[in-house]
């Protein structure tokens, strides 16, 4: 149970960022942020950002530590990092849900559902988030068969330009 509904969701959402851009690779959740922890940072912390923009204090949620992951201290967030790696891989479920339904079920993902509302709420503030709204565009691509999973698709999605314009 919780007091703050907002801060379980914002902390849920940013983690969630983390969890679909492993979708994107047939590696495990654990590898996948393991290999390629500056672009999952850094689409935590865009939702972060677009939670303080709101007002809200992301709560932790399985693992994910969201002042950890937001903190300018980089032994923190390593730190914190590792003990999220750690609990993924621990856990019997190596593969999102995501992922299960991109690859297992080839059905269309929550993707829009989830993060769509946070796109809006990202341009209405002036928040830039230019990961989220590629990593959005990449899973509608693996959706549709017109990307194959790979790593490389996190180190593609790392490289995207800071300077994205915003989604239409």
């Amino acid at each position: 149970m919780t007091d703050n509904i907002w801060g379980f969701l914002w902390g849920k959402q940013a983690y969630g960022a983390m969890l679909f851009a492993t979708a994107l690779t047939n590696d495990s959740m654990a590898d996948a942020i393991d290999q390629h922890r500056r672009v999952t940072v850094e689409l935590a912390r865009e939702v972060l950002s677009v939670a303080a923009a709101l007002g809200r204090t992301p709560l932790g949620f399985d693992g994910f530590e969201p002042d950890a992951i937001g903190s300018a201290d980089r032994a923190a967030v390593e730190a914190s990092l590792e003990r999220l790696i750690a609990v993924r891989r621990r856990d019997e479920k190596t593969h999102s849900g995501v992922w299960r339904d991109m690859a297992v079920r080839k059905r269309r993902t929550e993707v829009d559902a989830h993060f769509g509302p946070i796109v809006e709420d990202a341009r209405r503030y002036g928040v830039n988030v230019p990961l989220l709204q590629r990593m959005i565009e990449m899973i509608h691509e693996v959706e549709d068969g017109r990307r194959a999973f790979a790593s490389a698709n996190l180190a593609e999605l790392a490289n995207v330009n800071r300077h994205y314009p915003a989604a239409r």
